[in-house]
């Protein structure tokens, strides 16, 4: 059953490492963004939106090249992509923005948001699983350096939103506050692990997670899926929320049309892209997360 905003959504989030939450989208409002989905996905299939993630590769940078199969198509927010218009709206809306606000704390204000990721995760081409990793970790880090990580505050609430019915996401609740045991260090890339459990979401439903917790991902080539991937950060980030966010790619950002919000919220995400626009420039090349 999903939380609701009357509920202690923070200390849930850290308790266990991620909740289950409505995005309090309509049926009709869903199937608005299904059909963009399928739009792009299928622009994305044929070779005619460069900006994917392509199979078997696990983390960027994914070559632009779609005929391997893809399981992603990245930079929602881009005004090149169709539809970008509905995307940003829905990146944007009160509901997710009272969300993120709510996890990132008491003191998190407009001005302390920043603009980070959203992309969207579809049926592969063909069967495909993601490795236990943890987002911001490399899997060679000791385990001093993971609590070391893992202690500092994480910045940055991450969310996927299920457009149909997605057990993809498996997690280990609570490793985001610990060091990988050792069975964990010895296991296979895709082993079954002690107390992982499946994150199944209905439409509608958003799983926000740190990005730390120990997780992987199983699809379907068989099984629908589309779901919303994406972020918000908090400015004190800095470079560590930097090097997560940029290495999707930046030359496009400055140009995000927010033409479509409201007055207020088109003025709240003016100054969350721009912040994000001044964290390119300070910290320049970033480098990847990850090795594949």
């Amino acid at each position: 059953m999903p939380l609701t905003p009357t509920q202690d959504l923070k200390a849930s989030l850290e308790r266990d490492g991620f909740i289950v939450v409505s995005s309090n989208l309509s049926s009709s409002e869903i199937e608005t963004l299904r059909t963009a989905s399928q739009n792009i996905t299928a622009l994305a299939r044929e070779g005619r939106w460069p900006h994917i993630r392509t199979l078997p590769r696990q983390f960027p940078p994914w070559p632009s090249d779609p005929s391997l199969g893809i399981w992603g198509v990245q930079q929602l927010m881009n005004p090149s992509l169709p539809d970008h218009e509905l995307f940003t709206k829905t990146y944007f809306s009160p509901t997710t923005l009272a969300t993120v606000r709510e996890l990132l704390g008491p003191d998190c204000r407009d001005e302390h948001l920043v603009m980070e990721l959203y992309n969207l995760l579809i049926r592969p081409d063909a069967n495909f699983e993601l490795r236990w990793h943890r987002d911001d970790i490399p899997p060679t880090a000791s385990p001093e350096e993971e609590l070391a990580r893992l202690n500092k505050p994480a910045f940055h609430a991450q969310w996927n939103m299920a457009l149909y019915r997605d057990s993809s996401l498996i997690l280990i609740p609570g490793s985001h506050r610990r060091a990988r045991s050792q069975v964990e260090r010895d296991a296979g890339p895709y082993d079954e692990l002690p107390g992982e459990i499946r994150v199944t979401l209905e439409p509608g439903e958003m799983a926000f997670y740190n990005n730390n917790i120990l997780h992987r991902g199983a699809y379907d080539c068989e099984v629908e899926r589309m779901t919303l991937h994406g972020s918000m950060g908090h400015v004190e980030g800095g470079a560590m929320r930097a090097r997560n966010v940029l290495q999707h790619g930046r030359e496009w950002i400055e140009n995000v049309d927010l033409g479509g919000l409201e007055e207020g919220e088109r003025e709240r995400a003016v100054g969350m892209r721009d912040r994000l626009v001044e964290l390119g420039s300070k910290f320049g090349e970033t480098g990847f997360s990850q090795d594949d």
